[in-house]
Order: C-alpha cells, then sequence, then structure tokens
C-alpha cells in the first residue's frame, strides 16, 4: 500500500549538482523519520542522510558540506539536493521512510545517479 515514487537522478559531470525528489503516499509520514540511502557498483548499501519530523539532519561523513536533506510534510516528500559531486558519488540513491514505534521501513524505487566525465 505504502508507496514512495523516486525521481530527479541523472548523468552530471564532476562539480555538478542533483536533486532528487521522494513522493511518499498510502499512509501518515508526518511522524516518520525520513532518509536516503545509496549502493555503488559492486558495493554494499550505506546510508546518506536522515531527516527526522522536527527537521533534524544526519549525515554521511563523506557528503557533510555537499549534500542537504529537507522534507515538506505538507506533500509527504523527502529531498536530497546534491552539490559539488564526485565520481564516488554514483551510485543507485534509495529513498526510505522508517518508523520508531512500531519499527517498520519502506523503499522507493531507486535513482541512478552518474557523475562521470
Amino acid at each position: 500500500q505504502v508507496q514512495l515514487v523516486e525521481s530527479g537522478g541523472g548523468l552530471v559531470q564532476p562539480g555538478g549538482s542533483l536533486r532528487l525528489s521522494c513522493a511518499a503516499a498510502g499512509g501518515i509520514f508526518s511522524m516518520a523519520v525520513m532518509g536516503w540511502y545509496r549502493q555503488a557498483p559492486g558495493k554494499q548499501r550505506e546510508l546518506v542522510a536522515t531527516i527526522s519530523s522536527g527537521g533534524s539532519a544526519n549525515y554521511e561523513e563523506s557528503v557533510k558540506g555537499r549534500f542537504t536533506i529537507s522534507r515538506d510534510n505538507a506533500k509527504n516528500t523527502v529531498y536530497l539536493q546534491m552539490n559539488s559531486l564526485k565520481t564516488e558519488d554514483t551510485a543507485v540513491y534509495y529513498c526510505n521512510v522508517r518508523y520508531i514505534f512500531p519499527v517498520r521501513n519502506y523503499w522507493g524505487q531507486g535513482a541512478q545517479v552518474t557523475v562521470s566525465s
């Protein structure tokens, strides 16, 4: 029933920017933690950023200062603004919605981000 639809992926050169969006439907998301994970070729999935219902954000160290996560609760949407992109940012990016009480996780379909010269 719950669906997370991602958009905004694409191909950019190093130093460029992209903005990912994830629209959630089929539930109440205002009290959920929303975030982004990524999985690069041949590597394990890793956390990129999370944002609480109150707007408190946490970032993986390698993206701090370059990426910004935000959310619009009225639109049930979470965003990831990616600036100063590096080739090592190339990955499939997955939107995540997590409820703590009780613990539940939902995932988007993935958005390909390719950073290449």
